[in-house]
């Protein structure tokens, strides 16, 4: 196994029937797993805008939507890659800035919508530094390391969760109280990420 595939994420969903046909569709078109990982920016861009734009029930369900596309776009540019044999020689760069600008894009924006700036921007510095520790472990020789419990698809997954519950507060009271607390979850859990991810590398560093 190559060390792109074996620093590779543990997706669940890969071994689904619609997710193996989805990337062989699109293995055999000639859209390249490059040019998926750049749209997942932009379904995160839209979910962003939706925020910013004033979050209302409309634009909270627009997010959550936007936030799975992005997260679809992430499991197929790696299936049409590797399964569909279309890996490029640019496919590792591809693989992490897109996630980086993408996540900062949804948690900054969170951050904005329930009028706490300074909290998404915190939340967004805390995932991005979740994967520079797993990237740093890898530079070191390690198995890149994914554990949580914050890692993208539980970031994604609590601001998912806390725009479906919003989208209820707006039509009932119009608050945002549970998009508030997923952003606040989001970097708590990030920085705890943070530190299971540090005491994992220094356990092998001391075991090798």
């Amino acid at each position: 196994m190559s060390d792109a595939e074996s620093n590779r994420r543990p997706i669940q969903a890969r071994s689904a029937f619609w997710a193996q046909r989805a990337a062989s569709y699109l293995a055999a078109t000639n859209i390249s797993p490059d040019q998926i990982s750049v749209a997942s920016i932009f379904f995160a861009l839209g979910g962003a805008i939706f925020l910013l734009s004033g979050p209302s029930l409309v634009g909270l369900l627009g997010t959550a939507i936007a936030i799975q596309a992005r997260l679809l776009c992430n499991l197929l540019d790696g299936m049409v890659a590797v399964e569909g044999g279309k890996k490029s020689q640019l496919g590792q760069i591809y693989n992490e800035f897109p996630d980086r600008v993408a996540d900062s894009l949804l948690i900054v924006a969170s951050g904005y919508a329930i009028g706490l700036p300074a909290l998404g921007w915190f939340g967004a510095l805390a995932a991005a530094l979740t994967a520079y520790i797993r990237v740093f472990g890898g530079s070191l020789g390690l198995q890149q390391n994914f554990m949580g419990p914050m890692a993208k698809q539980h970031r994604m997954a609590t601001i998912t969760a806390g725009c479906l519950l919003s989208s209820i507060e707006q039509f009932v009271n119009e608050t945002l109280y549970a998009l508030a607390v997923a952003v606040a979850v989001v970097g708590i859990g990030s920085v705890v990420t943070c530190f299971t991810r540090t005491r994992a590398i220094a356990r092998h560093l001391q075991t090798s």
